[in-house]
């Protein structure tokens, strides 16, 4: 989904269900759609839910860690459903102003302090580069517009922890 004024697929899914929400304060990730699409009754009628992630690669990636990883994970049963997080020192400032809640992501490295997270580069939201050399995701509250070297924040660990081991 998009939020430029030429998808079309909100106007489709507008027509066929209704739509919670359209998009998010986050970044990256803004544009992601949630709400439900009312099937005919010859397939049993009622609502199926809908998720409709970015179009950029990254973003895509992202909003389905965050969103649809969990509740494909919940519709099937399972507990436990949330990736293991650490806090961790930003090895450089991090300044924004755009009041929204970054996830950038990092390396973490283990020191003698605890960990330190490293931006993997660039941040662009379509930048793959950033998010294959990442082993988490560092959250930056949206009321966080700069931070120091040497802040303390959230990471949440993506397929691996920081040591190298793979979560199940």
């Amino acid at each position: 989904v998009s939020v430029g004024d030429f998808d079309l697929v909100k106007q489709v899914l507008a027509a066929e269900g209704e739509m919670h929400f359209w998009s998010l304060n986050m970044k990256p990730g803004r544009p992601l759609a949630f709400g439900r699409i009312w099937l005919p009754s010859r397939w049993g009628g009622g609502g199926v839910p809908l998720l409709g992630l970015p179009g950029n690669p990254v973003a895509a990636m992202i909003s389905t860690e965050l969103f649809a990883r969990p509740a494909l994970l919940k519709m099937q049963g399972f507990t436990g459903w949330s990736r293991p997080t650490v806090r961790a020192r930003l090895s450089q400032p991090i300044v924004r102003k755009d009041g929204r809640r970054h996830y950038l992501r990092v390396r973490l490295r283990e020191t003698e302090a605890g960990y330190e997270a490293t931006l993997t580069g660039d941040q662009g939201s379509g930048i793959l580069y950033s998010l294959v050399q990442a082993d988490g995701l560092a959250v930056i509250p949206e009321e966080a517009d700069h931070l120091l070297a040497g802040a303390l924040v959230e990471v949440i660990l993506l397929d691996r922890d920081p040591k190298g081991f793979r979560n199940p």
